[in-house]
Formats: C-alpha cells, sequence, structure tokens
C-alpha cells in the first residue's frame, strides 16, 4: 500500500461537478493499492497516517498528530502510485492491485480510520475526480508498507 500524505488547510474532491468529500483542517491521502496489500497494511497505514507527528505544537515544532489535533481527513484512491515509468515514456500499472481487490481495500482503509476516531471523508474509487487542496507547510510525505516512512 502505497499513499502521499499532505497537511492541508482545507481539501474536497469533486465527481462530475458534485463535491463528495471536503475537509477543513488535516490530511489529504492519496491511496494506492498493491497486489498483496491486506488487513496487516490496512491497520499499518491507518495507524501511522493518524498519528504521524506532523502539526506544529505550541513551541512551532512538529510534534502533534491529526489525532491530537482533531484534524479529520480526506482519501482519494490513486492506483498510479504504482505507476512504473522506468522504461519507455508510458507508466506501466501491472504493479497496481486488480480493482475489485482494491476498491475492498480502499473502504476497509477507510473504515479502520474512522473506527480510530478521526472524522474521514473520501473520493468515489475508481471515478474521474478533481481534487482540490491547500497544502499547509508544504508538508507532503511518501509512506509505503513495504518501505516503511
Amino acid at each position: 500500500m502505497r499513499a502521499v500524505v499532505q497537511r492541508v488547510n482545507r481539501a474536497r474532491v469533486q465527481v462530475d461537478g458534485r463535491v463528495t468529500g471536503q475537509i477543513e483542517g488535516g490530511l489529504c491521502v492519496f491511496l494506492g493499492v498493491g497486489p498483496d496489500d491486506g488487513e496487516k497494511e490496512i491497520s499499518w497505514m491507518a495507524e501511522k497516517i493518524l498519528n504521524l507527528r506532523i502539526f506544529e505544537d505550541g513551541e512551532g515544532r512538529m510534534n502533534r498528530s491529526l489525532k491530537d489535533e482533531g484534524g479529520a481527513m480526506l482519501v482519494v484512491s490513486q492506483f498510479t502510485l504504482y505507476g512504473d515509468c522506468r522504461k519507455g515514456r508510458r507508466p506501466s500499472f501491472i504493479g497496481a492491485c486488480e480493482p475489485e481487490k482494491a476498491e475492498r481495500i480502499y473502504e476497509r482503509f477507510i473504515q479502520v480510520s474512522s473506527s480510530l476516531g478521526v472524522h474521514v471523508e473520501s473520493g468515489v474509487f475508481q471515478a474521474f475526480m478533481q481534487v482540490e487542496l491547500c497544502n499547509d507547510g508544504p508538508v507532503t510525505l511518501i509512506i509505503d508498507t513495504a518501505g516503511g516512512c
């Protein structure tokens, strides 16, 4: 499982001109699912993201987590995180999970994150989406269950 995590002041996702998810302050998470991902990776990724100390404390140090801040999370499915650009000019996506399993894992990630006490909004799996966000910092991290953070 791979995630691009961005600390945001606000973020929203639209499908066909309709807002499907929107947050004010928190994290925007672009989530890609690999073929070997399962419950272990879902739990690890949710715990990692929700507890990352990437929000500033009273002294200006990144010392607080999303849970500490009481912020929200916008999750957007992003199979292109598994794009392999090493050969040729067109990315290969054979490293991404097949759509049916990926959707189940994506939805389960949202459930697990919500159950850990964070408000979660989301995009629509496999839809063409427009994502707008205001990156705060900017703070952007790439997290991979295979390689850690």
